[in-house]
């Protein structure tokens, strides 16, 4: 629950604060735009009292409509305002667009005294609202009505106009950080259901292997007692039921190990001491089953003290589990196990001359469950959890495991492990 909440409130300081870095670039981008809005329209403006200084159609256009005097013109005084209107605003909006300016907009064309006025078809609604801007023309026009003429360009809802400006800043943005959003709640959701998903599966297997320990354990009693009580020849089948038995239960407490090695409630607890004493003695009961079985064993175990700071009864099950590997799966070929001490690491290194493993499976042979399924192999029965209870022990002290082998080559497994302050190695 605390990693949980954890990450949720990593995921959300994440979210908030690329937006907030976001939202202060489009801040940045906005004062850019706004800075060259201002640049173009004073560069507009520029070119616009250039085109209205001299005497053209337009401005003579002008003079009469603000004068009103219709007499210039065949025409009445209400069609010649609005053709002076029209062509003036055609006349701004293309000075506008030449300068990179396509926004919406109104004018005013007055005196200082409002004496003479003229505005646009489409004036704002409200008189200052957005941003004026104020041109004093000169030349023709102001000459001819003695007085000085304003020409005032007002845009509304610049705003909007800059972000349509940065839409293809602020469009990506938006869809990649949605898209972050999206990623990251699957990825929370997904590994929260795998999470579920492994409980209750290990939650499972626990019960039925602890379910299991009881039949078998009467089995296994029954077993016994029947095999002081019946004849001679019938003692290999009580025999035979209690080396499956032992074999069910050897199962079972793997399966239990391994379960409690993978959950992270469940820390291995390391001590010191000197696993040569107990590699030793792991050599000796193995050579015992070796010699029963017709199988040759040798090992050799470097001279001197192995100290490590670990869990002796897992790392004697791992280095079980690798003998007991190369027995069943080296095809009846000699196994050999050889312990050195090699730059402040223990390497136990187990081999054996079998069929060898093909590079291909080397990588997933540690899974759990998984089993190679070639040639003779399927024959040899088993659950796949060994090698991957291996892993987890070399991982949980700190170590490493590296696999040797090659198709037809025998396979050699070696069991790296720190050895405490030995070599400036230190645990």
């Amino acid at each position: 629950m605390k990693k949980r909440n954890l990450f949720i409130a990593l995921f959300v300081v994440s979210i908030v604060g690329l937006a907030v870095v976001q939202y202060q670039y489009l801040r940045i981008g906005l004062n850019l735009a706004r800075i060259q809005f201002s640049q173009h329209i004073a560069s507009a403006g520029a070119d616009i009292r250039t085109g209205l200084y001299g005497r053209t159609q337009l401005t003579y256009l002008l003079e009469s409509a603000l004068e009103r005097d219709s007499t210039r013109f065949n025409t009445g005084l209400d069609h010649m305002t609005d053709a002076s209107r029209h062509y003036l605003e055609d006349f701004l909006r293309e000075k506008l667009i030449d300068n990179q300016i396509d926004a919406e907009f109104s004018f005013s064309l007055m005196t200082r005294d409002s004496s003479f006025y003229l505005t646009s078809a489409p004036s704002l609604a409200q008189p200052g609202a957005g941003m004026t801007y104020p041109l004093e023309l000169e030349g023709y026009l102001p000459a001819r009505l003695g007085q000085r003429l304003i020409l005032q360009l007002q845009f509304e809802d610049l705003t909007g106009y800059f972000m349509r400006q940065l839409n293809g800043l602020t469009l990506p943005s938006l869809l990649f950080l949605a898209g972050i959003v999206v990623a990251v709640l699957w990825v929370l959701r997904t590994f929260y259901w795998q999470q579920r998903t492994i409980t209750t599966t290990h939650e499972f297997i626990n019960n039925l292997t602890h379910e299991l320990r009881t039949p078998v354990f009467s089995i296994s009693l029954a077993a016994k007692i029947l095999k002081e009580k019946v004849r001679q020849a019938e003692q290999p089948l009580t025999e035979s039921i209690l080396q499956q038995t032992a074999r069910i239960s050897n199962h079972i407490d793997k399966v239990l190990e391994l379960g409690g090695l993978e959950r992270s409630s469940a820390a291995m607890p390391l001590e010191m001491a000197d696993f040569r004493g107990s590699l030793e003695s792991v050599c000796t009961q193995f050579a015992a089953l070796c010699l029963m079985e017709g199988i040759t064993f040798t090992y050799v175990l470097e001279d001197g003290p192995m100290p490590l700071k670990a869990s002796v009864f897992h790392l004697e099950n791992a280095v079980n589990n690798l003998l007991d590997n190369a027995r069943k799966y080296g095809g009846g070929t000699p196994v050999r196990l050889e312990a050195r001490r090699r730059g402040g690491k223990l390497e136990i290194e187990v081999s054996d001359q079998g069929p060898g493993i093909a590079r291909d499976q080397q990588k997933k042979i540690f899974q759990k469950y998984y089993r190679i399924a070639d040639g003779d192999r399927q024959a040899v029965r088993g659950y796949g959890l060994g090698l991957s209870y291996v892993k987890t022990v070399a991982e949980g002290h700190k170590g490493q495991i590296l696999v040797h082998s090659g198709t037809g080559k025998g396979t050699a497994i070696i069991l790296v492990l720190p050895l405490f302050n030995h070599g400036g190695t230190q645990i």
